[in-house]
């Protein structure tokens, strides 16, 4: 009896495992799909993606379901990753992405190009492919896209960091998440960064939200202390820093909040003192 009960929960977990995989996937007129794939895991990623797994774990990886759609010689194939949250699920996707690519209105936000549909949406990052040229194929491959988009739970809304970039100067959709090691600083965790023109000078702006202002100030502190007696408060409370890797770099803080800025010289400190102003205000 004891046998027959475990057995009867297993295949309840089974069907329930099966049922949930189901609803990832819509059915696409004209394809049979294909969903006898397994469903990957922290654990066996590697054995999918190998070295490319460590950038998803990176972001708080947390499944990846897998379906092919063919039809004749064409086959559609679909990856959905489960990431963290919708912070780690913007963080991989914004990593692969190229301002380059033809964004449309696809989740939070999707592009295509050359075969290929990605978009984030809440916490999933989806990630769509054919190596067909045929034109209803491609076609069907962004009907499905849109299908998948419409199905999946979460907000459509970006991470709203993203929102505190001061707009003059931006460079469009080169918005990134990095959750560790920012600027090569193991101190230095979650941070948005943003890429500015001025003139035919490129530079990075760098937000990091922390849980708590103690958090903040540690963090900060960390910094200042690496830097040692490169670092100089400036009159207006904010901070130079000579960093050996990275060259000059603005830092500045306000409660919680902390904004780096790095690819200035020195003498440009008012064009980061404008940008830091405008975000901490």
């Amino acid at each position: 009896m004891k046998i027959k009960i475990i057995s009867a929960a297993f295949l309840l977990l089974l069907l329930g495992q099966a049922s949930a995989q189901n609803l990832l996937f819509p059915e696409l007129e004209g394809y049979k799909t294909n969903k006898d794939f397994p469903v990957f895991t922290p654990d066996n990623l590697w054995d999918y993606i190998n070295g490319a797994a460590d950038a998803y774990l990176t972001y708080g990886f947390v499944d990846l379901h897998i379906a092919e759609y063919k039809k004749g010689k064409n086959t559609i194939k679909v990856e959905i990753y489960k990431q963290g949250d919708n912070t780690n699920a913007f963080g991989i996707y914004s990593a692969e992405r190229s301002p380059s690519f033809r964004f449309m209105n696809l989740g939070a936000q999707g592009y295509l190009s050359d075969g290929v549909a990605n978009f984030y949406k809440g916490s999933y990052y989806v990630k769509i492919r054919t190596f067909s040229k045929n034109e209803k194929v491609l076609q069907s491959m962004e009907k499905l896209a849109l299908r998948i988009a419409d199905m999946l739970e979460g907000t459509t809304e970006m991470p709203a960091a993203i929102l505190k970039f001061p707009e003059i100067g931006k460079k469009e959709n080169e918005e990134i998440y990095i959750n560790e090691s920012v600027l090569g600083h193991k101190f230095l965790n979650k941070a948005f960064r943003a890429t500015y023109m001025t003139g035919n000078d490129e530079f990075y702006v760098f937000i990091l939200e922390n849980k708590s202002n103690e958090e903040a100030w540690n963090s900060a502190k960390a910094y200042l202390e690496s830097a040692g007696t490169d670092a100089l408060e400036s009159d207006n409370g904010k901070y130079v820093i000579n960093d050996g890797y990275n060259g000059t770099i603005f830092l500045s803080w306000k409660a919680n909040n902390i904004v780096i800025i790095s690819g200035l010289s020195k003498d440009q400190a008012n064009i980061a003192d404008r940008y830091t102003s405008e975000i901490l205000k």
